[in-house]
């Protein structure tokens, strides 16, 4: 009898929560969370609360064809608005064509397939106030109930971690003739160098129309809009090209990671589980983020247990054996914004893009082999040695908190 009444307590308590798991944050980490799980564990209530009238928002996320295995191409491939076979870069002193596979997933076409699939777990328009291990404040004053809460609104602001950052401002556009362009520039870093290392990212979407996103590695986060406008009017000018019309604006700020302390910035979570930037799951040199969300996704359809307690030390060990292995792409972070000097940083990336392409596909993907961590730090650096071997040995971040704690 004690047992039926455990199993009937149980039922009731199930009944009273307004959902399994509530996934805070409608962006990419979320929504392939709740898409997967709707494909592989149908039978868990979870809401998606986004604040905005869309999911995805208006970004691009583009990734490379080895930064994914066969089995997370296959369940992804919905979502891919565009394919190429190959792309390329452009430095003052090299042009180089590489023959890997890029694809790219924009936010028009992540809600067009995940909206009708999830249906009404996901809900538009809802501002969030407060975010538990297991419940939810709304703006409006209610309160919903979960076994958990995925927290995926984006980076956190942190006194724990030292950033570089990589911003952005892009501009789709329709031009009054074709562009002639066969695939994605990756890096134009022959356009005159400000505010740290810059370079044009150039996506062909069709044979007319095409992403101009005006991209900088700097030290700080802010986006002078009326300038990288008048930069990407003068590069669409300089490419012979003419704008027949703006189609969106696309924005955004990144952060490059230098140097950290995980333990502290994970207990700012307060027993939140996270997803996402949030978790500091992304690459720590590039920003991109959709492999470590696919990733994300694959782990958590897996767990026996959503509940919040062990649904949080899941993630939370998984960013953890993320963060050691990305100690390498830190350090590189390090020479790159400590040791070079802004007007030089395109140097350290014009001599990675003459390593081999098994290595930079490795490199993108996660993946380097000590051999490839020799072969990227072999030779003369492209910025002075004592400098590189500062910013090799140093923890920035350690420092400042260690300033912090003594005044």
């Amino acid at each position: 009898m004690s047992n039926q009444s455990s199993d009937l307590r149980d039922h009731a308590d199930h009944r009273a929560l307004d959902a399994d798991l509530i996934l805070v944050g409608g962006g990419l980490a979320n929504g392939l969370i709740a898409w997967r799980l709707d494909a592989l564990r149908p039978e868990l209530r979870v809401r998606v609360l986004e604040a905005g009238d869309a999911l995805g928002a208006d970004h691009t996320w583009s990734f490379h064809d080895s930064d994914l295995n066969e089995s997370q191409h296959r369940w992804i491939a919905p979502l891919v608005a565009h394919r190429w076979a190959r792309h390329s870069v452009a430095f003052p002193e090299l042009r180089r064509r590489l023959d890997s596979g890029y694809a790219s997933i924009t936010g028009e076409r992540f809600d067009a397939v995940l909206r009708p699939a999830l249906g009404d777990r996901v809900q538009l328009n809802t501002a969030v106030s407060q975010v538990g291990p297991d419940r939810v404040m709304l703006a409006d004053g209610s309160e919903l109930r979960a076994r958990a809460v995925i927290d995926g609104r984006g980076a956190r602001p942190s006194p724990h971690l030292a950033l570089g950052f990589q911003k952005f401002l892009g501009h789709e556009v329709r031009l009054d003739a074709p562009h002639g362009l066969q695939g994605p520039t990756l890096m134009d870093a022959s356009v005159a160098q400000q505010d740290g290392y810059r370079f044009v990212y150039l996506l062909p979407f069709s044979p007319d129309t095409l992403l101009v996103e005006d991209t900088f590695y700097t030290d700080d986060p802010a986006l002078d809009l009326n300038r990288l406008r008048h930069n990407i009017a003068a590069y669409v000018r300089a490419r012979g090209w003419t704008v027949a019309e703006l189609l969106r604006e696309e924005r955004g700020v990144l952060p490059i990671l230098l140097d950290g302390d995980f333990e502290a910035y994970w207990k700012d979570a307060k027993d939140v589980p996270q997803s996402g930037m949030s978790a500091g799951l992304f690459h720590p040199t590039t920003g991109y983020s959709l492999p470590e969300a696919v990733r994300l996704a694959d782990l958590l359809c897996t767990l026996p247990d959503l509940s919040a307690r062990p649904l949080f030390r899941v993630v939370r060990r998984h960013a953890e054996q993320r963060w050691h292995a990305q100690g390498f792409y830190r350090m590189l972070n390090r020479m790159l914004f400590r040791a070079a000097a802004p007007a030089d940083r395109w140097r350290m990336m014009q001599r990675f893009y003459r390593l081999p392409e098994p290595l930079i596909q490795r490199f993108y993907a996660g993946r380097l082999r000590m051999v490839d961590k020799a072969r990227i730090l072999t030779g003369k650096p492209p910025v002075p040695i004592p400098a590189a071997l500062r910013a090799v040995f140093s923890t920035p971040a350690r420092r400042a908190l260690a300033r912090e704690g003594s005044a």
